[in-house]
């Protein structure tokens, strides 16, 4: 019989290492980030530690699975001789057991290693073009989630429905790559988790900011401490300064650091100097763009426009963060403070791996990296990820990667060309239209 046949064919098979198909994420990475967190599993067990670090990455790749699915189909789970299922309270316990410190570090190891890897990819004139933002997420809610991470309050008094974390991360602007990242309760500010993030900036580098981050003690820091590191930055409406030289489209300009400031920091000078750019914003309106991009030879005022109008692609990163990647969920997954930070650390880690393939493809395909679609290769890499969890696509794992290449490229993003006509608002349709006409009849 056919049951009888199939345990034949499958008895003598290895258990499958899904660790192999992180080809980007060597398994010795994984290993040293247990060894160096002190959370390498000493008794055998079902679920040992590596294994439930590719199930906290591959829970971010399959938002819209369960974890039992999870588990199931990419086969994460060592084989005992009963051949029970994992429960859910064992892989809660897994996850508990391990903590957010190795996926923190491993965060931390790779991101580091693929940012030197495509360093080449984000050059601006003989620096590295970085960018810096904040968003929030949406969080389970539970009433630890609740009370640690807090969550927005209405002018009306209401609280939002879920509870959110606040998150700024450092990322490669052209390659889009997660390079730092910061977070915690939704009442600490943006500024906040921004300063802790100055030291993963790289030296000869341009990062780029929102207009929210424009605080002296920030820019100041990011100056003084480091090697030709600049930054980049609109004004707000209400930024005073006077013209020290040059004129009122490029100029060098004095600005004033508040007493509030220089009383936490007695380090921070009274005044501070940067280069003020006219421009215009997307209304048509003049503003001005902050940046100590002082040489005017090398990096003449339109170069430095069309340096900002790349920020966007950071807003973009969090929308497939939020949106792309959750599916049709609302929200993270985990129901715990500490299983909410070592969820987001393995989405970052997932997003990076997504991020890294859409570079490798750009470049087999000689294009750029924003041109591969996000959502196809996301996609891609979930069907490849499954195809080879089984036993004899990881014998072939060049062979599915040069694939899954290969489709990336057949998807690569059409740009459309410029509006033809003008934006309208449509009237809204009534829900009952034909009971309005009838009574209208009458």
């Amino acid at each position: 019989m056919l049951s009888d046949a199939l345990p034949l064919t499958t008895c003598d098979l290895p258990t499958p290492d899904w660790g192999r198909l992180g080809e980007q994420l060597p398994v010795e990475w994984i290993l040293g980030a247990l060894n160096h967190t002190g959370k390498a599993s000493i008794r055998q067990r079902r679920l040992p530690a590596e294994q439930v670090v590719w199930l906290v990455i591959a829970l971010a790749i399959y938002r819209h699975r369960s974890v039992r699915q999870v588990l199931g189909e990419l086969e994460l789970a060592l084989p005992d001789l009963k051949d029970t299922c994992v429960t859910d309270s064992a892989v809660t316990q897994a996850r508990q057991r391990l903590g957010e410190e190795p996926l923190a570090w491993l965060f931390s190891t790779s991101a580091r290693h693929w940012q030197v890897q495509d360093a080449h990819r984000s050059d601006f004139h003989g620096l590295q073009l970085l960018a810096m933002d904040g968003t929030t997420l949406k969080l389970a809610d539970s009433a630890e989630n609740r009370a640690h991470f807090d969550s927005p309050h209405f002018a009306n008094g209401a609280l939002a429905s879920y509870p959110h974390a606040r998150m700024v991360t450092l990322a490669a602007l052209r390659t889009q790559l997660v390079l730092a990242a910061d977070f915690g309760p939704y009442s600490k500010g943006e500024m906040s988790f921004a300063l802790p993030l100055l030291d993963a900036i790289a030296d000869h580098s341009l990062t780029v900011f929102d207009k929210g981050f424009l605080a002296a003690e920030l820019l100041h820091k990011l100056r003084t401490q480091g090697q030709q590191r600049h930054f980049l930055v609109p004004a707000k409406a209400n930024t005073r300064w006077h013209l020290v030289s040059g004129d009122s489209d490029d100029g060098i300009v004095e600005m004033r650091v508040s007493p509030q400031v220089r009383k936490r920091d007695p380090a921070m000078p009274e005044q501070w100097q940067a280069r003020a750019i006219a421009t215009k914003d997307a209304k048509g309106n003049r503003c001005y763009l902050l940046t100590s991009l002082t040489d005017r030879r090398r990096f003449p005022a339109k170069t430095v426009r069309d340096c900002y109008s790349e920020r966007w692609q950071i807003e973009t990163s969090y929308r497939e963060i939020k949106q792309t990647m959750m599916g049709m969920a609302l929200c993270l997954r985990s129901q715990s403070v500490a299983a909410i930070r070592q969820e987001i650390w393995g989405i970052l880690i997932a997003y990076n791996l997504v991020r890294l393939e859409m570079a490798r493809t750009a470049e087999q395909a000689k294009c750029a990296p924003n041109d591969v679609s996000f959502i196809f290769a996301l996609g891609i890499f979930q069907l490849e990820m499954l195809h080879a969890a089984s036993e004899r696509a990881l014998g072939n794992l060049p062979g599915t990667i040069k694939r899954m290449r290969e489709r990336m490229i057949l998807e690569l993003n059409v740009y459309r060309p410029d509006r033809k006509f003008d934006r309208v608002t449509k009237a809204k349709p009534q829900r009952y239209p034909e009971r309005r006409l009838r009574k209208t009849l009458t």
